[in-house]
């Protein structure tokens, strides 16, 4: 290797080195050292509606939806939050189910929807009636597929809305099942997490998942709720959250009792397919938020082969050598903080394979920014 080819690979490899080091320091650190005390039996100071659309979900509501409604989330042994599941044109036997439990339960009903919203494609028309019908002004959202972590899940989540904050943002992680893919899954979910939650305690929120997900309804009517992605299949929850979250009206919940869970996907075409879908609507970000992500990407992307190639330039060696030592021993650290944190350690032991990894999901994934999609289905 020439002697200015080498420079150049060096100080390429330096500089992702170093603004990998600086996002874990500055942005990921404030979940690995995130501390709040939470009150289990936080006597309920809001009135909650908890709204959650379903299609097809005949097997998954049976094992859920008993947990969202048995919340303890009561003033006098009485409920003060509603349960509205939207029946979004299912065709299996949700229906039947969802009307068999109303008489069991009175702060829960569903709404059916049998004709499908012109031009308005994915979730975002049965999430749009699921709210207007809401009667209390704090929404809580999960999905059909998702079952919290406790029956303290609610709890948790209201005591986000202290001191005026109007967007709380929670976790949603996939439960752990055997094989590669589920670590994979759960890694780029756990990675996600980690992003927009550290973004968001540094001020700086841009999304969140609609799995596990609360805001006031003022709120959604004041930004004319979808309507500025409305021709989206996706974007229910990370587009809404990127229009109207700022540094001042958004908090984080994060506590393994205020997870909401879901099954992972179980076969690689699939979770290509969810992927895919999702990852197109980065590029409808705010142009700041695409700045500070892609930097991080870019480096990340850049940081492995600008290694394998500064590794063969001698006269550098050892100072690259104590560059690659520094910034595994920062991210080692934060990543095993914030694995814990999440509720995820046992992925620290695949988290450096799972790193390099993260080189092939950009080749995979990052087409998906450029080039448009035609219309999906949400499920």
């Amino acid at each position: 290797m020439s002697d200015n080819l080498g420079i150049i690979v060096f100080y390429c490899f330096a500089a992702a080195a170093g603004v990998q080091a600086l996002y874990y320091l500055i942005f990921f650190s404030r979940v690995a050292f995130y501390k709040r005390r939470f009150d289990e039996d936080f006597p309920p100071q809001e009135e909650l509606s908890v709204v959650i659309c379903a299609k097809n979900e005949e097997r998954s509501l049976p094992k859920n939806l008993p947990t969202v409604l048995q919340q303890r989330y009561h003033i006098h042994q009485q409920p003060v939050y509603e349960v509205i599941v939207v029946n979004d044109n299912s065709e299996d036997d949700s229906k039947y189910y969802l009307a068999s439990i109303e008489n069991g339960y009175p702060h829960y009903r569903h709404i059916e929807i049998k004709q499908s919203a012109q031009f308005i494609p994915g979730k975002k028309y049965p999430l749009s009636i699921g709210i207007k019908g809401a009667k209390y002004d704090t929404l809580v959202l999960t999905d059909a597929d998702c079952k919290p972590a406790s029956t303290y899940w609610l709890s948790m989540m209201a005591q986000g809305f202290k001191e005026g904050k109007e967007i709380v943002l929670g976790y949603g992680p996939y439960y752990k099942k055997p094989g590669f893919l589920n670590k994979v899954v759960r890694y780029e979910t756990w990675f996600s997490a980690l992003q927009y939650l550290s973004y968001a305690l540094s001020g700086i929120p841009y999304m969140g998942v609609g799995r596990n997900l609360a805001y006031k309804k003022e709120l959604f009517f004041r930004h004319k709720g979808f309507t500025a992605h409305q021709h989206l299949a996706s974007g229910d929850d990370d587009l809404f959250i990127n229009r109207a979250a700022n540094g001042r009206n958004t908090a984080v919940i994060i506590n393994k009792h205020a997870f909401a869970y879901s099954e992972p996907k179980t076969k690689w075409k699939y979770w290509f397919k969810q992927k895919t879908r999702h990852m197109s609507t980065g590029k409808h970000y705010r142009f700041g938020h695409k700045v500070l992500l892609g930097l991080f990407s870019l480096s990340h992307f850049l940081f492995y082969p600008a290694l394998v190639m500064a590794l063969f330039y001698p006269p550098m060696l050892y100072i690259t050598l104590y560059i690659l030592g520094g910034k595994i021993l920062v991210q080692s650290i934060i990543t095993y903080l914030a694995l814990r944190k999440l509720d995820e350690q046992d992925l620290f032991w695949y988290s450096w394979l799972m790193d390099m990894l993260m080189f092939l999901y950009y080749v995979i994934f990052t087409p998906a920014l450029f080039f448009k999609k035609g219309r999906s289905k949400w499920k």
